[in-house]
C-alpha cells in the first residue's frame, strides 16, 4: 500500500525499532506535546509519513529521520543563513506554554512576536540576537542529548538498600511481590518439599499456602508466580493437578490468607495484568506459546496476538506501564533468548536485546528503564540489567558477583525482590551392579579444582569442566592426580565433553564473545585445535561410530538440528531433519537416539537407525532440566534423568519395551544434575546440584 514520504524514504527497508507508530510516539520520542510536534511537522518540514489508505491522523516516522532533521535544524540556527537548515519564523502562534521548562534541540530560533520586533532594528542588534537564538537552540539540544543519555546510563538501584527477607538454608526461589509491595510469595523447600509460600514485608513470618496439594511447581522458564490485581489472591502454575494424561497446565490461586486451591485461568501457562487491573495478556502450553490479550471480565475472549516461530518459545510477558506494548522474552530454551516487545493489537513485533543467552524476568523499575536477568555472551551469570526502552540502551547494572534466578517488581517499582543463588556441585562415583547401583556404596570425587561440572568417563579416568577465572577449563581426573587439558581466558565451555571410544580424543564447545566453536583436544591435552566455528551450536557433541567426524546440535531457522561435522574439514551435513540435540550413539554404533522440541515443559526421546531410517520405540518423554542421555551395555536400553524439572532420578529404560526401572537409588534430597556411565557398564558418575537460594528485598529511593 502506498505511503506518502515527504522528506524521506518509505521505510521498506527500515528496521521495526526504528519506527514510531503515531503521534504521540512522535510526541514522547521528541519531549514535546502532540500539538507541537504536529505544528512542526507543518511548519518546518518535520519528516513524518502519512498512511495515504488510512485516516488523516494515522501516521508514523523513523526515528532516524527525526534526529537527523533535529540536527539539520539546530545547524541551521547556528549557521544563521538561509538554506536547509534555517528555520522558519514560528508566526504569531509561538510554543505553548505547556513547552515551557523542558530542555530540547527542537525549539524554534525565534518566537512568531518577539521575530517581527527585528524589523526595525540595526544590523548589529539584529546579528546578536540572531547569536543569542542560535547558541539559546544549540545549548538546549546539548542539554536534550546529555539529559537522554544521563537518563540512559543512570544506575535505577543508587541509593537502593538491600534486606534479607529469607535464610532458610534451603531453596527459596520464583518470587513475586504484590502491587502495593506489601507481600511476598515464593517456592521453597523448607517442608521438604515444594510449595507456595507467603510473608508480609517486615513481618518476619511466613505461611505455607500449598501444604503439598500442588505437584511440580517448579519451571525456571516462565514467571511461576503471581498476585491478582486486588492482591487478595496469590497465583502459581501447576502442572498434572487434573489428573489428565498427559497433565494439564494452569494458573492456579489459594486466597492470602490459606484455603483449598481452586483454578485460575485454566489453560494458561502464564500472564500478567495491567497495572489498573483492567487487561491481562496470557499465553498457552501450546507450540510457540500463543499470546492473548483480553479484557478484565472477559477473560475467556482474548484475542490472540502473537506466535513464536516453530521451535521458539515466548515467555514473561510484562504490560508498558502506559500499555502501549507488551514485553516479553523470545528464543530458543533454555539458553538463546531475547527481549521483545508487541504492541496490544500484534502490530510492530521488535526485538530490543541481543544477549543471546538465558533471559528472564522482565519488568519496570519506572516509566523507562526495564529491569531484567541475563547471562553474558561467554555464559556466566544471570545477572541484573537495565533496559531504556526508549534510548534501547542495555547495560549490565553493578559489578559484583551476585547471581540472580527470578525478578519481581511492586506497580510502582519502588521494592523490588530478588532470587540470589550460590550452587554447590559435587561429583560421586558409584559401582553399577547387575540391577541397580545404591548410593550408600558411593564415593565423593575430591578435586583440587574445588568445584566441576559435566562428568564423563572415559577409559581409566574422568574428565570434567571447572571454572577458571574469567572462563572454564577442562580437566581430566586420572589416578588421582587432575590435569587441565584445556583453557582459554574468557571462554566458556558450554556442552558437555563427549570422550572417543578409544579415549584419546575429547570433543567439547565453547561460548567466546557472541561466538560458539566447536573444539577437540588430545586426552594428553596436546593437539587441542578448533574444529568448526560456522555453526551456532547448542546442546552436547558425540563422536560418530567411525570417530573421524562429531555429530552436534546447531540452531537452523530457530530451532536445534543435528549435524555431522568431519574433523579434517568439510562442510557440516545435515543428520536428522526434524528439531534434535544432544545425540547418543548405541554401544555397537547401529542406533542413534537424540531429544527432541521442547512442548510445553516436556521433550521427546527419539531414534534413527544408522541409516537415517526412523527407529520405532515406545513414545518416551521427559522433563525439562538435563537432556543428557546414555546407552547401557548391550545397546538396547538407555540411561535417563526422568521425574521434575528439578528433581530427577535416573532410570534405566528399555527401548523395546519403554519399561522403567531405577538405575541408583538415591535418597530424596539429591538432585542428580548430570550423570555418566563408563564404557563397560560397570561404574557411574553422578553430578549432585545442592541448590542454596535466598531472597533480598530491594528497596528504592524515591525520584
Amino acid at each position: 500500500m502506498p505511503d506518502s514520504t515527504p522528506g524521506g524514504a518509505s521505510g521498506a527497508a527500515r528496521p521495526a525499532s526504528d519506527r514510531l507508530e503515531s503521534w504521540k510516539e512522535i510526541a514522547a520520542y521528541l519531549r514535546r506535546d502532540v500539538t507541537t510536534v504536529q505544528r512542526w511537522e507543518r511548519r518546518e518540514g518535520m519528516p513524518v509519513h502519512r498512511h495515504l489508505h488510512d485516516k488523516l491522523g494515522s501516521v508514523y516516522a523513523f526515528r532516524s529521520d527525526l534526529d537527523a532533521w533535529a540536527r539539520r535544524r539546530s545547524a541551521g540556527a547556528a549557521g544563521g543563513a538561509p538554506g536547509e537548515g534555517t528555520l522558519p519564523g514560528a508566526g504569531p502562534e509561538g510554543e505553548p506554554a505547556g513547552d515551557a521548562g523542558t530542555a530540547a534541540p527542537l525549539e524554534p530560533a525565534g518566537g512568531g512576536p518577539a521575530a517581527s520586533g527585528f524589523a526595525g532594528a540595526s544590523r548589529p542588534a539584529v546579528l546578536l540576537a540572531a547569536a543569542v537564538a542560535a547558541a539559546a537552540a544549540v545549548g538546549a539540544g546539548a542539554t536534550w542529548l546529555v539529559q537522554r543519555r544521563a537518563a540512559s546510563t543512570r544506575d535505577p538501584l543508587a541509593g537502593a538498600r538491600f534486606v534479607p527477607l529469607t535464610d532458610f538454608g534451603g531453596v527459596e526461589q520464583a518470587a513475586a511481590i504484590s502491587a502495593d509491595g506489601r507481600f511476598v510469595a515464593f517456592l521453597s523447600d523448607r517442608a521438604g518439599r515444594v510449595d507456595v509460600w507467603l510473608t508480609q514485608v517486615g513481618s518476619g513470618q511466613f505461611l505455607d499456602l500449598t501444604r503439598g496439594s500442588a505437584p511440580e511447581l517448579v519451571n525456571p522458564s516462565i514467571r511461576a508466580l503471581g498476585f491478582s490485581p486486588d492482591g487478595s489472591l496469590v497465583t502459581f502454575w501447576a502442572r498434572g493437578r487434573t489428573g489428565s494424561d498427559p497433565p494439564d497446565i494452569g494458573i492456579w490461586a489459594v486466597p492470602l490468607l490459606g484455603g483449598p486451591p481452586r483454578p485460575y485461568l485454566e489453560g494458561a501457562a502464564e500472564y500478567a495484568w495491567t497495572r489498573d487491573g483492567t487487561r491481562l495478556v496470557h499465553h498457552t502450553p501450546g507450540p510457540g506459546d500463543p499470546m492473548y490479550v483480553s479484557e478484565a471480565g472477559r477473560l475467556h475472549e482474548g484475542r490472540r496476538i502473537f506466535s513464536a516461530p516453530a521451535g521458539l518459545h515466548a515467555h514473561f510477558q510484562t504490560w508498558a506501564p502506559d500499555q502501549a506494548f507488551v514485553y516479553f522474552v523470545q528464543g530458543a530454551l533454555p539458553d538463546r533468548l531475547d527481549l521483545w516487545r508487541i504492541r496490544p493489537d500484534g502490530s510492530a513485533p521488535e526485538r530490543l536485546t541481543h544477549h543471546d543467552g538465558v533471559v528472564s524476568h522482565p519488568v519496570f523499575a519506572d516509566a523507562r528503564t526495564l529491569l531484567y536477568l541475563a547471562t553474558d555472551a561467554d555464559g556466566s551469570g544471570p545477572w541484573l540489567h537495565a533496559l531504556d526502552v526508549e534510548g534501547r540502551v542495555a547495560r549490565r547494572v553493578g559489578t559484583g558477583a551476585e547471581r540472580y534466578t527470578s525478578l519481581a517488581a511492586s506497580a510502582d517499582g519502588r521494592r523490588l525482590v530478588l532470587t540470589q543463588a550460590s550452587p554447590k556441585r559435587t561429583l560421586w562415583r558409584v559401582a553399577l551392579g547387575p540391577e541397580h547401583a545404591d548410593l550408600a556404596d558411593a564415593r565423593p570425587i575430591p578435586l583440587t579444582t574445588g568445584t566441576g561440572w559435566a562428568p564423563r568417563l572415559g577409559p581409566g579416568y574422568l574428565v570434567y569442566v571447572s571454572a577458571k577465572g574469567a572462563g572454564d577449563g577442562l580437566w581430566k581426573l586420572q589416578d588421582g592426580a587432575s590435569t587441565e587439558l584445556w583453557s582459554q581466558p574468557g571462554a566458556r565451555i558450554a556442552g558437555a565433553p563427549a570422550v572417543r571410544r578409544d579415549g584419546r580424543r575429547i570433543a567439547f564447545w565453547t561460548r567466546e564473545g557472541g561466538r560458539t566453536r566447536l573444539r577437540v583436544v588430545d586426552a594428553d591435552g596436546t593437539g587441542g585445535r578448533v574444529v568448526t566455528d560456522a555453526l551456532q551450536l547448542a546442546g552436547a557433541p558425540a563422536w560418530m561410530p567411525d570417530g573421524t567426524s562429531l555429530a552436534v546440535g546447531a540452531i537452523v531457522d530457530g530451532a536445534p538440528r543435528l549435524f555431522r561435522v568431519p574433523l579434517e574439514g568439510g562442510a557440516p551435513a545435515p543428520l536428522v531433519a526434524e528439531p534434535s540435540a544432544d545425540p547418543a550413539w548405541s554401544p555397537a554404533g547401529d542406533l542413534l537416539a537424540f531429544t527432541g522440541a521442547d512442548v510445553g515443559t516436556t521433550f521427546p526421546l527419539r531414534a534413527v537407525n544408522a541409516d537415517g531410517s526412523a527407529h520405532r520405540m515406545p513414545p518416551l518423554t521427559l522433563t525439562r532440566g538435563e537432556r543428557h542421555v546414555a546407552f547401557l551395555p548391550g545397546g538396547r536400553s538407555i540411561a535417563v534423568l526422568r521425574g521434575e524439572i528439578r528433581r530427577k532420578r535416573l532410570a534405566a529404560v528399555d527401548l523395546a519395551s519403554g519399561a522403567s526401572r531405577p538405575l541408583v537409588v538415591l535418597p530424596p534430597d539429591f538432585d542428580v544434575r548430570d550423570f555418566d556411565v563408563s564404557p563397560d557398564g560397570r561404574e557411574l558418575v553422578l553430578e549432585q546440584v545442592q541448590e542454596r537460594s535466598d531472597l533480598v528485598l530491594v528497596e528504592r529511593p524515591a525520584r
